[in-house]
């Protein structure tokens, strides 16, 4: 059974928080719990493709590309 974000909201480790904290710290264990098992990879790509559909897909190109530093010489 998939647990919904109303499941991670009633944790009782989170239930007597804030309304805007106890979201916030079901929102980590959703994630916690979706890529615990994921190699390094397979975490990369999951945030990267979240980022993608966050910012959509020309803006995530453009802040995911890999980083080129010039050389001191």
């Amino acid at each position: 059974m998939t647990k919904t974000l109303d499941d991670y909201l009633n944790d009782p480790d989170i239930i007597n928080e804030p309304a805007a904290l106890r979201e916030i710290h079901a929102i980590r264990l959703m994630i916690n719990d979706k890529t615990k098992n994921m190699t390094a990879a397979e975490h990369t790509a999951y945030f990267n493709g979240s980022a993608a559909r966050l910012l959509g897909k020309e803006t995530a190109d453009k802040l995911l590309a890999p980083m080129s530093y010039p050389v001191a010489r």
